[in-house]
């Protein structure tokens, strides 16, 4: 045998090894991670902004449900979304940038950054910037303002598991832009440089809460990647997660580090009340996590920013042993 077709034999036979142990991962999936049932929720907006009726999504056992009722995770489903029900001020209005969708036959969820119009009869004209997101969590119905977004969403669920992978299917559609558009609905809107990416995350978390009711974490595991270009579907992706203090890895990115003071997310504290979770440092490698975090979403930004067009699709989200 020649030299090359030894090296040929040997690059096939590291390649199967690679793949074969891949496969051999225990894969635990999350529940409705499948994506094939959906509750359509019918909301008929206010008439100051045109009493159209749209279809809002959430994952969880499918029915269907006609009027402006707020929503709270329904059949013991873990996921929320970037889809709400807002009444501000006595104004109703309903925003949906994640949707089921088809691909190759499968029902997958689809999240994409889109320009939500606001017209308040023909007086205000105001354009939004909106990310399709899901993640384990929920959102306190009905929005009642624009601000703190994050102050809205409880990020994460209870998990005492270690696993070595986020696993899941996906596809990701770039716009041919290296532009974002910064659009609030309050401010003149922005044209940033550099796209959006897509993302997708697992944070692991040991956390607690003092005294007074604040809630504090200490990571104990991260994966965590982004998307910066077109990526065709893609079945059973492994993001790794790697537990202990990573800030000193070579792969590092600022954006994998933790989350406090005004990046923190929110979760319900035994009053019942939303607070800041803010993280004070890496646990040990051998930490045990109380929560899990994971999300999937179209922007990697602040809120109100995107490259509008971005889609990501997911599907099939297990955790890997």
């Amino acid at each position: 045998m020649s030299m090359k077709l030894q090296r040929i034999s040997i690059f096939c036979i590291a390649a199967f090894l690679s793949a074969a142990a891949a496969s051999a991962l225990r894969l635990e999936p999350i529940k409705y991670a499948d994506f094939s049932h959906w509750v359509k929720r019918e909301i008929t907006e206010s008439k100051l902004l045109g009493g159209n009726t749209k279809n809002v999504y959430e994952i969880a056992p499918t029915r269907n449900v006609k009027g402006n009722v707020a929503y709270s995770n329904e059949g013991g489903s873990p996921w929320a979304t970037s889809n709400v029900y807002a009444k501000v001020m006595g104004v109703v209005k309903a925003s949906n940038t994640v949707t089921p969708a088809v691909v190759n036959g499968n029902k997958v969820a689809k999240m994409e950054a889109k320009m939500e119009h606001v017209k308040v009869l023909g007086l205000i004209n105001m354009d939004v910037m909106v990310a399709g997101t899901i993640f384990l969590g929920r959102i306190d119905e009905p929005i009642t303002s624009p601000k703190g977004p994050f102050s809205k969403m409880e990020m994460g669920i209870p998990y005492n598991k270690r696993p070595k992978a986020l696993v899941y299917d996906f596809k990701v559609d770039m716009p041919a832009s290296d532009t974002r558009i910064k659009s609030t609905g309050f401010s003149k809107k922005k044209t940033l440089p550099g796209r959006d990416n897509a993302e997708v995350y697992i944070l692991l978390q040991k956390r607690w809460e003092d005294k007074n009711g604040n809630l504090y974490a200490q990571r104990v595991g991260t994966g965590r990647e982004r998307y910066s270009k077109s990526v065709p579907w893609t079945k059973g992706h492994q993001l790794p997660v790697h537990y202990g203090d990573i800030s000193h890895q070579p792969w590092f990115k600022p954006w994998m580090g933790l989350l406090n003071g005004e990046k923190a997310y929110y979760a319900h504290n035994s009053k019942g009340k939303l607070v800041p979770v803010q993280e004070t440092g890496w646990a040990p490698a051998d930490a045990v996590p109380t929560h899990v975090l994971v999300m999937a979403s179209s922007s990697c930004g602040e809120p109100y920013v995107g490259t509008e067009g971005l889609t990501l699709y997911i599907d099939n989200i297990s955790f890997g042993f």
